[in-house]
């Protein structure tokens, strides 16, 4: 697409928006950055250093005097801002469309409800220490927090782009095309935006594969139901090559397709030639990272790698160095014979289950947020079993007790630090305090980061007292 002298308003003045304004400002595009609300000084100036216009507190009239619209994954469909777009028969893009439109390196995306992070950085790590044998390198961007178009002028052809994509970025995506296209599982999250619709949230997730041809590979969880299902329904419409990973090593369809399980232990990848040992469990399961749910992250990172040409030595010496990623059952320290997991990047009801099921022993849940529709029903069980306290914070504590009064004791807190407190008053040694909040962050906090790291200095100074 010849950007130059179009003219193009950028909806939303966050990391992504602010970083494709400059990559469309440096290909001749005429910006403009509209944001509802105030845009902070660093985005200010790094606008005024490029003589990017911009608004804030409001969009103007000045909006629709455009060719095209690049648009927040933050702001929804039914915004009045995107229907006034659409009716003036405006297109709207992703940032993730944009960057996509000038990158050369190869693409590989992952999207999905839980494990997009995880999976994203091993892959991401692999290609890193595969790149220094083979002279390319790897990028880490797209929702893991760094911008697709604040990198993609910098990627060279034999360059990996590791791209995580959210429903919500993939839903503005039209011509983007990864490579290689990774669907960890789909469970319900974010039905609010989809009115409750669970497969209009899948359709948006299977955006990621729209424009994948015979060349392209998908990698998708076999064991998760909604995929298994959807990919085993007349597989000759998909056009790309097709790796499933599951746990075991059951032929679904009775396929040759080349596939990732666990068999005795071992990660193995299986193509018409053979089968290959990849890595054993042993080598990667350990305290700072465990549970079932990192095992299919991994076989997922595997799948990747041998569809890239990998060699087993480089994944398993990265896998056997992982230690996981922050904020997602991230261990924190040990208090008096105690352990303290943040897990604050659980930000739905699956996370959170995934979190106690990987805790060891009874666990004290500090819990709750902005509520996204949560079915606290589905999970009384595990509760039971699991859990001796549940301290509710946020917006949705109130329906915390309602859910889990009568099944385990529930205490509410005003505050995270309050929160805290109550945990270490309450936890015994030998038990975990874990803060698995299952909901969204942004009632209290600037986003899962922030609620993560609040989390940790309230830990740390317990330590110190």
């Amino acid at each position: 697409m010849d950007l130059s002298g179009k003219k193009v308003t950028v909806l939303g003045a966050a990391k992504s928006g602010i970083a494709a304004a400059a990559l469309l400002h440096s290909r001749g595009a005429q910006v403009l950055v509209s944001e509802l609300g105030r845009i902070g000084e660093a985005a200010q100036h790094s606008l005024h250093e490029l003589n990017i216009p911009f608004e804030e507190e409001g969009h103007s009239g000045r909006i629709y005097d455009a060719d095209l619209c690049v648009i927040s994954p933050g702001i929804p469909p039914t915004a009045k801002v995107v229907q006034a777009m659409q009716q003036r028969g405006i297109a709207i893009f992703s940032e993730i469309e944009i960057a996509a439109l000038f990158c050369r390196a190869r693409v590989v995306g992952i999207t999905g409800t839980d494990g997009k992070t995880t999976t994203a950085t091993l892959i991401h790590r692999i290609c890193e220490a595969d790149g220094l044998l083979h002279n390319y390198r790897a990028f880490s961007v797209g929702n893991i927090g760094i911008p697709f178009s604040s990198m993609v002028l910098e990627m060279h052809p034999r360059d990996v782009a590791v791209v995580e994509l959210s429903s919500y970025q993939l839903e503005r995506c039209v011509a983007f095309r990864p490579d290689i296209a990774v669907i960890t599982n789909i469970t319900p999250d974010h039905l609010a935006r989809y009115e409750g619709d669970m497969h209009r949230y899948a359709a948006a997730k299977f955006r990621i594969y729209q424009n994948q041809g015979e060349r392209d590979t998908l990698i998708y969880n076999d064991d998760d139901p909604l995929l298994s299902a959807h990919f085993a329904v007349d597989s000759a419409r998909f056009p790309f090559q097709i790796v499933p990973f599951r746990m075991d090593q059951r032929a679904a369809d009775g396929s040759d397709r080349s596939m990732v399980f666990l068999e005795n232990d071992r990660v193995v990848f299986r193509t018409v030639s053979g089968e290959e040992t990849v890595v054993a469990t042993a080598d990667f399961l350990k305290e700072s990272f465990r549970g079932r749910h990192n095992i299919y992250n991994v076989l997922a990172a595997v799948a990747v790698s041998k569809v890239l040409g990998i060699e087993s030595g480089v994944v398993r010496d990265v896998l056997s160095d992982f230690t996981g990623v922050e904020h997602r059952q991230e261990f924190v320290m040990t208090i008096n014979g105690s352990g303290w997991i943040n897990d604050s990047k659980a930000t739905n009801l699956n996370a959170m289950r995934q979190a106690l099921e990987s805790a060891p022993g009874k666990v004290v849940l500090i819990a709750g947020g902005q509520d996204k529709g949560n079915d606290y029903a589905t999970i009384t069980g595990l509760v039971r079993t699991k859990v001796a306290l549940i301290v509710a914070i946020g917006e949705s504590k109130e329906k915390l007790v309602s859910a889990f009064e009568g099944v385990v004791p529930v205490k509410q807190a005003e505050s995270l630090q309050a929160a805290v407190a109550m945990a270490r008053n309450a936890v015994e040694r030998g038990e975990s305090v874990l803060f698995s909040p299952g909901c969204a962050s942004f009632d209290m906090f600037e986003n899962f980061e922030d609620r993560g790291r609040q989390f940790k200095q309230c830990v740390q100074q317990l330590s110190s007292c």
